[in-house]
């Protein structure tokens, strides 16, 4: 490999307010970056980790582009210490893994990814954080979260969401989408459950177009 575009992967600790949260961010020798990621994972009690495939590959498309990306076990997820707050104390440890980045990587802005309680939790931070210039959502649990926070949020917004997730019926989508500020995007994936199994590439490729065109395009 040439030592010009090698990539580093480093496991770290952040500094969470319930403890030390394990993250692993991702680097390139490449160019320096124009932004940075961060990734947030679905629910830890049931299963959700910085490992989970389509956390996996939201950041494996944002490093691809050239982004330093960093993801992270919420508290009491994996070696993450803590324990599960119901989403009140995952976003301060959503603004731990900023402040990490902040430190790592000082003014670069962030597209701030989440897939489903990590959406929940992720965008809500991300929409009041100065640091945060673009939001992704996937798999968005609209049927049982509130994402009301986003009506005023003027930052570019990405939703990609599966025809068949049980968890984000496509009306309840579509009307929360309709009702947020521009710049937006929706993306419905035919065929796609809330895992996007079989999918994965197309979520991908999403992710991937929206960014190369600014994350600036209007409309659903």
């Amino acid at each position: 490999m040439d030592e010009s575009n090698k990539i580093f992967h480093r496991t770290l600790f952040l500094n969470g307010p319930a403890g030390r949260l394990e993250a692993l961010l991702w680097t390139s020798s490449t160019a320096a970056p124009a932004m940075a990621a961060l990734v947030c994972h679905p629910h830890p009690l049931y299963g959700g980790t910085m490992h989970n495939k389509v956390v996996f590959q939201a950041a494996k498309r944002l490093h691809a582009l050239g982004l330093p990306v960093l993801r992270f076990n919420f508290r009491g997820a994996g070696l993450s210490e803590g324990e599960h707050d119901r989403g009140r104390g995952e976003r301060e440890d959503v603004r731990a893994a900023l402040d990490c980045l902040a430190g790592e990587f000082p003014g670069l802005p962030v597209v701030l990814a989440g897939f489903s309680f990590g959406a929940w939790v992720g965008l809500r931070v991300g929409a009041e954080d100065a640091r945060v210039a673009r939001l992704i959502g996937i798999g968005i649990p609209v049927n049982d979260s509130d994402f009301s926070y986003l009506l005023g949020s003027t930052k570019p917004k990405l939703f990609v969401v599966g025809t068949e997730d049980h968890y984000a019926a496509q009306e309840r989508v579509a009307e929360l989408v309709d009702s947020l500020a521009e710049p937006k995007q929706l993306v419905f994936v035919q065929g796609a459950g809330h895992f996007f199994n079989g999918k994965l590439d197309i979520l991908g490729r999403a992710i991937t177009e929206w960014m190369e065109r600014d994350g600036t395009s209007e409309g659903i």
